[in-house]
């Protein structure tokens, strides 16, 4: 990978003219910098931006992070996705708490260390957070590499992202290594785009790119074909009582873990699961869908009128107030979220 030993120069003069304006990159405090990180993790920045401010206007910093109620977390982060990501935001400023005394760890392997943080977390924030020389290397960066240096390795193996880290640890400058690193990300995301449209002609690397010296840039990167999805056929139950809607909090563990939903089960072709002890005349009310990593689920949804307020263990009536100020219902259930606020008078 020669040509990266080219690159330092033009691309820090370009990310220095055309870098976005981030809250983040505006004051890159350690906790700053770690909060933006773990939300922009499979997320778009435009998505981010609103979410970001309304993070720290109630979690200002590491010691209010960790004293934050489970459910304010969970309703702080409704809508971004990927929840684990929030637990795990947590759960490692309580280790920063406990471990470093409330001050943010200032090493490689000590923020590597904190729940959630990988390898591109912990180089982002060593170098933008602390000036240190360690890369950052995710999906974006890995494409710029392939295409600049040509390579077609599969990027979706830790043998290449292993050989795009030592090469890029040979070249990040020294005195710049979170500006180079923050560059890298930028050009992967405004300008060297995946699904072979880059836009070479805004590109500091395009000199010394050999795929687009070689006209290569639609076959690079090279990414293995992901597994399908597997599919699961749910019915939903929409479950009123008044100005309330029925909802249960999701086990502690696996998808959408401790989040509140409405009632569903997969389809058995049943129309009322009498385990739960509940009766009501139900109508089909409409269908979704909703794709996760691994599994897309096909959602048909009942809805009916109970004559009583008694529930299950583990479920709450929900008003439209409470819908929006308390209760975090994950947007897998967004299909069906006008539906409900129609019922309950818009929220």
């Amino acid at each position: 990978m020669d040509e990266l030993r080219q690159l330092p120069i033009p691309l820090l003069v370009w990310y220095r003219e055309n870098a976005r304006t981030l809250p983040w990159r505006s004051d890159p405090t350690p906790y700053h910098v770690w909060v933006s990180e773990i939300m922009l993790q499979q997320t778009r920045v435009a998505a981010v931006l609103d979410y970001y401010h309304r993070f720290l206007e109630t979690a200002p910093d590491v010691s209010a992070l960790a004293a934050l109620p489970q459910d304010r977390l969970m309703k702080l982060w409704q809508g971004l996705g990927y929840y684990s990501r929030a637990r795990n935001l947590q759960k490692a400023a309580k280790q920063v708490t406990e471990d470093h005394g409330g001050v943010f760890p200032n090493t490689y392997e000590a923020i590597r260390a904190l729940a959630g943080v990988g390898d591109y977390t912990a180089g982002a924030i060593a170098s933008i957070a602390f000036g240190l020389p360690v890369p950052a290397v995710d999906g974006n960066v890995l494409r710029v590499i392939a295409r600049i240096a040509g390579d077609s390795g599969d990027i979706t193996t830790p043998a290449m992202k292993k050989k795009v880290t030592a090469a890029l640890a040979e070249v990040i400058p020294l005195d710049a290594p979170g500006d180079f690193n923050q560059a890298l990300m930028e050009l992967g995301a405004t300008v060297c785009l995946p699904n072979g449209a880059p836009l070479c002609e805004r590109c500091p690397a395009a000199p010394l790119c050999r795929a687009f010296q070689e006209g290569r840039t639609g076959e690079l990167p090279v990414k293995a074909a992901q597994k399908a999805r597997r599919v699961e056929e749910r019915t939903v139950y929409l479950l009123f009582h008044g100005d309330s809607v029925a909802l249960r909090r999701r086990p502690e563990r696996g998808l959408l873990a401790g989040l509140w939903e409405y009632p569903n089960e997969l389809a058995n072709g049943s129309d009322w699961p009498e385990r739960w002890g509940l009766s009501a005349p139900l109508t089909r009310a409409g269908t979704g869908k909703h794709i996760f990593t691994h599994i897309e689920w096909h959602m048909t949804a009942l809805a009916g009128e109970l004559d009583g307020p008694a529930l299950p263990d583990g479920w709450v009536w929900a008003d439209r107030q409470s819908l929006r100020d308390v209760y975090a219902v994950p947007n897998a259930f967004q299909s069906f979220s006008r539906l409900v606020a129609d019922r309950l008078g818009h929220f």
